[in-house]
């Protein structure tokens, strides 16, 4: 099926689904200058180790190398806009087209963007967690500390180190995570963009759904049992379905 085919297709099925939920991955935050982690050539993960710079392990073991590798890459992501396909989404929900999204992503662009119904299953970088009392903060605690010198960044409360608000190789899945799966139970079409559909135990997501649409450059585990396959970028594609579902005009 040629492109203008599987585009009509994902808004027939889009039309005629109740509960349509939207599955993403760093793939989609590329057009927003944030790098994903396992593309052959650009990928986060082709150049350094993630045991290293983003794992539990590593944290515990030496937070002040951890902070001084992981600190500028966060802030920059903390920086970047949301692109057309986060815009996109977020106008499908408002249209009642998307029952809602569940992201693996921590830079927040889908926030940004208008999303409502969002679950963030990797967390975010709007805050910080204290080791010690586990008291929930603003990031902007934490990074301040960090450019005044303070590393790794303490708690004022109880004086214990602060760890940013995402899920590290290691952790344990937030209650995010299980709320997100909970909403699955009732998905009829999941449309996942930007995935690569390896970091378990969301990649195990696309198994309830009736329906899947795989929207990614790279091939996926999942492509053989989705209904639709687009190896195109996100930004194109999403916009291209707002207009097959005359929503264009709208954003």
């Amino acid at each position: 099926m040629d492109y203008p085919g599987k585009i009509a297709q994902v808004c027939a099925l889009v039309r005629n689904s109740s509960a349509n939920y939207v599955l993403t991955g760093a793939g989609i935050s590329t057009e927003s200058g944030i790098p994903d982690y396992r593309s052959p050539e650009t990928g986060l993960w082709q150049k350094v180790n993630p045991m290293e710079v983003a794992s539990l392990a590593a944290f515990q073991r030496d937070p002040v190398a951890y902070y001084q590798k992981a600190l500028e890459r966060w802030t920059r992501w903390m920086q970047a806009e949301p692109n057309p396909a986060h815009f996109a989404i977020a106008q499908l929900e408002k249209a009642g087209y998307v029952t809602g999204v569940v992201t693996q992503n921590v830079d927040g662009l889908h926030s940004k963007a208008g999303s409502i119904k969002l679950w963030e299953v990797h967390g975010h970088l709007r805050s910080c967690l204290c080791t010690g009392c586990r008291q929930k903060l603003p990031m902007s605690l934490l990074l301040g500390q960090f450019k005044q010198g303070i590393n790794p960044p303490l708690c004022n409360n109880c004086g214990q180190i602060l760890r940013p608000y995402i899920v590290l190789f290691g952790d344990q899945m937030g209650e995010e995570f299980h709320q997100a799966v909970e909403a699955l139970e009732s998905c009829e079409l999941l449309i996942v963009a930007g995935s690569s559909l390896q970091v378990h135990p969301v990649a195990n997501l696309p198994a309830m759904a009736k329906d899947l649409v795989i929207i990614n450059k790279e091939p996926t585990p999942w492509d053989d049992r989705a209904t639709v396959v687009i190896n195109e970028s996100t930004g194109k594609v999403f916009t291209d379905i707002l207009a097959g579902l005359d929503l264009i005009d709208n954003i």
